[in-house]
């Protein structure tokens, strides 16, 4: 006999299925990273979960400059009617260019790598677009056929979606002195035929720089406030 799942599970289930949206899961993991293992989940001063793992001899007092690596797709992508090749260059474009405004409010923005200099190798690991979930008004019984035939039909809004992974090294030693792994939704599309552009994107793209240099920042006042032995006050 066919088990019914009661409105109240199925209601919980969709709001957990939309809280976890932009949370990385392990079988996302590109292969991009060299260990995946020392990853935890953390929040950035945006308020966003995300995957990192920090070396515990990283030491950002000893950098004046910063690097940033071209950013890759890995894997390479193929482009569709939807996301096409151009869409695909201006979303690494921006991302290279919101890096490097950002960054460069901490460290001097240098054009080779070299000693006392971090190295930021920043990957674009997808870029898709997904049904959007369900907004809090469709949870209720007798709205939920209605929101699963439009659905169906091809009619509601897509969310643009977006995943990145990076690697910060040492410049001098090249040894790798941080990890991040983390996923954005940037602004929807209407409907299956609507091409995604960068424009979609920029906010997400815009909000990981940030949220890199606030991470910078906290990371020398904590470096500073253990060598001075005061308690640090960073986020």
């Amino acid at each position: 006999m066919r088990k019914l799942i009661s409105a109240p599970v199925l209601c919980l289930s969709l709001l957990m299925v939309g809280c976890s949206q932009n949370r990385v899961s392990p079988k996302e993991y590109s292969g991009f990273l060299r260990n995946y293992d020392q990853l935890s989940e953390h929040k950035t001063a945006s308020g966003d979960s995300v995957l990192r793992w920090v070396s515990p001899k990283l030491r950002m007092e000893r950098y004046s400059q910063v690097y940033i690596a071209p950013s890759q797709f890995y894997p390479q992508p193929k482009a569709s009617a939807q996301i096409p090749e151009t869409t695909l260059k201006a979303i690494t474009i921006y991302y290279d260019a919101a890096l490097k405004r950002e960054l460069a409010k901490v460290l001097n923005l240098v054009e080779q790598p070299g000693p006392n200099t971090l190295i930021v190798r920043p990957a674009i690991t997808s870029v898709s677009a997904h049904t959007q979930s369900l907004h809090f008004y469709e949870y209720l019984p007798v709205t939920l056929v209605a929101a699963g035939v439009s659905s169906a039909v091809g009619i509601r809004d897509l969310d643009s979606v977006i995943a990145t992974e990076a690697a910060f090294l040492d410049g001098g030693s090249r040894t790798v002195v941080a990890e991040v792994v983390r996923k954005g939704t940037g602004l929807p599309l209407e409907n299956d035929d609507q091409v995604m552009t960068a424009e979609n994107l920029k906010l997400v793209l815009d909000g990981w720089a940030q949220d890199w240099r606030n991470a910078a920042v906290a990371l020398k006042q904590q470096n500073a406030a253990a060598f001075t032995g005061q308690k640090s006050t960073a986020p």
